[in-house]
């Protein structure tokens, strides 16, 4: 089977095959895969195998698998025991049999008409043909528990709407290029609504949160044509899963109760709660999130004691729990009251911070003593603070991670004033250092900030000395999904003028080309799939400093001379 290996960053690799089947083929082979045995791979690797892999997930796309690892030491390990793999895989002997979901459908939809014209047929027909033929789920994306399903009646191929709506309610059955789908939330979308359905594609106390999976077979039923059994809550019957299956997994613990906890008195413009994030949910649309400037939220936790790799403790992991979390705040504002003695540290963006009105330090352990107030002023480079606290802000996961993303509205809401965030118990290792060295986001210097960049797995896509060449802007249309960078349009090369790109997995520092030239540069709550060019990706380094950047800032991107 013909392959590619595509870069995608210092930690991942895109694998470009011939389209979805051969994709599902490629992620079924590699999650079976026992990577102690892994044909020409030294120890384990595989996604599943043991808690040492260097692979933290596959995510599915159009044409392509993207392969995230752990550890990028074993970039080319993996990306030569990948080729190898792929070399004698049968797309269609290999094609993953999921489970049969059955989904039951009112055919009332507002392009019923239009698809109809579209396609030459009859309104009756299109609902035959949509319902006659099994749909398969291809890959994850857009929203949590949204489903691409490929496979379809070939007739039914129409294109996106020319005018988008801004709301398509929960529960839309509809039609874009070859997928069908079905919209799990409230949401603006361009695809052609064939009707509606009550199933509940996404919840996120069931196991698992997604009711459609890469490779489940989806059979579309028509409630008035078919006869069906129909499950008046939740509009799917199922030969292997039941849609409406009551919760199978509890919601997440809360931490003993200690009485210590962060009393919420200011929130300043945005304080949110975030940890490492949630890995390996990309397959069902929700991405891992976590702190924005990773290597701030880990100096703040060992500041205040708590022993974490570069990358902390994973869920199920040697039985280790999830990384503590801490406050990310935007440009300060935030104001607390402890109850009980707490032991918090500031990084990240230094902000004036005071503690009953007296000064403390940045980078700095610092004790907040039962009842004192402690106050963050806005800081005057940077954009974002982390406040970490001795055990961590306790309040519940979801999914295995107390972090809240943005895009997908998975996670604890933000805090607001009145509440008391809980405080876990403090570790058993205590703090090693006085104080952290720190130079600060950069912001007041006429320089612009410099961030470096990998090729990326499109870059021919585009005229890459247009990427490079000019001083950016950032947008004031930025937040932790992205930042949009203003400035002279990047072209796309003369062959690639009309094309358009399948959907494929997208990483954090991932660097896009939309139509209009303006580069997207993604962040922490970035979409797990995205159909335009990605022509670089930022080094970890320059995805820190990226969070840290603030509307009007100039920006350069510049290549890694280390690797270029």
């Amino acid at each position: 089977m013909d392959v590619r290996l595509l870069p995608m960053g210092a930690s991942a690799l895109l694998v470009e095959v011939a389209d979805t089947d051969a994709a599902l083929a490629l992620r079924a082979r590699l999650l079976h895969l026992d990577g102690s045995a892994g044909r020409g791979a030294s120890g384990s690797w595989a996604p599943g195998t043991t808690s040492g892999t260097a692979v933290e997930q596959l995510v599915v796309g159009a044409r392509t698998v993207l392969v995230v690892l752990r550890d990028a030491a074993r970039l080319d390990e993996v990306g030569r025991a990948v080729l190898e793999l792929a070399a004698d895989l049968d797309p269609v002997a290999e094609s993953p049999n999921g489970e049969t979901v059955e989904i039951a459908v009112r055919y009332d939809g507002a392009d019923l008409d239009d698809v109809a014209r579209l396609t030459g047929l009859s309104r009756q027909e299109v609902v035959r043909a949509h319902t006659a033929t099994p749909w398969r789920v291809g890959f994850g994306g857009f929203a949590p528990g949204f489903a691409y399903l490929v496979g379809g009646d070939p007739r039914l191929r129409v294109p996106r709407r020319t005018d988008p709506r801004t709301r398509v309610p929960a529960g839309s059955v509809a039609l874009a290029e070859e997928f069908s789908g079905i919209y799990p939330q409230d949401s603006p979308g361009g695809w052609q609504l064939l009707g509606s359905t009550d199933a509940v594609l996404w919840d996120p106390d069931r196991n698992p949160p997604a009711l459609l999976t890469p490779g489940t077979t989806v059979r579309f039923v028509d409630i008035e044509g078919s006869g069906a059994p129909r499950d008046v809550t939740s509009g799917a019957t199922t030969d292997r899963v039941t849609a409406s299956a009551p919760s199978q997994t509890a919601p997440a613990d809360r931490p003993p109760g200690t009485g210590r906890g962060l009393e919420v008195l200011a929130t300043g413009p945005l304080t949110l709660v975030e940890d490492l994030g949630r890995p390996g949910l990309a397959d069902v649309g929700v991405g891992r999130s976590g702190a924005a400037d990773r290597a701030a939220y880990l100096l703040g936790l060992r500041l205040v004691g708590h022993l974490l790799g570069d990358d902390g403790p994973r869920e199920g992991e040697g039985g280790s729990p999830p990384a503590p979390a801490s406050l990310e705040v935007t440009l300060g504002g935030l104001a607390l009251r402890a109850h009980g003695d707490l032991l918090v540290a500031l990084t990240g963006a230094p902000c004036p911070a005071d503690v009953d009105g007296r000064p403390v330090a940045h980078a700095a352990p610092v004790l907040v003593a039962d009842g004192q107030v402690l106050t963050l002023g806005r800081p005057a480079t940077g954009l974002r603070t982390w406040l970490a606290v001795r055990g961590g802000v306790a309040v519940p996961a979801v999914l295995g991670s107390r972090s809240t993303d943005t895009l997908s509205g998975v996670g604890p809401p933000a805090p607001t004033v009145g509440d008391v965030l809980p405080v876990a118990p403090a570790p058993r290792t205590f703090p090693m250092v006085e104080a952290a060295p720190h130079a600060g986001p950069t912001g007041r210097s006429l320089e612009p900030v410099v961030l470096e960049v990998e090729p990326g797995p499109r870059a021919d896509w585009c005229d890459l000395d247009d990427l490079v060449a000019e001083v950016r802007t950032v947008s004031a249309r930025s937040n932790r999904v992205g930042i949009r960078l203003e400035g002279k349009v990047v072209r796309r090369q003369p062959k690639y003028v009309r094309r358009e790109l399948a959907s494929e997995g997208m990483v954090v520092g991932a660097v896009q080309v939309p139509p209009g030239g303006e580069p997207v540069v993604f962040l922490a709550d970035h979409p797990v799939t995205g159909g335009y060019p990605v022509v670089a990706v930022l080094t970890p380094e320059a995805v820190a400093r990226a969070a840290q950047l603030r509307p009007g800032q100039r920006v350069r991107l510049r290549w890694n001379r280390t690797r270029r």
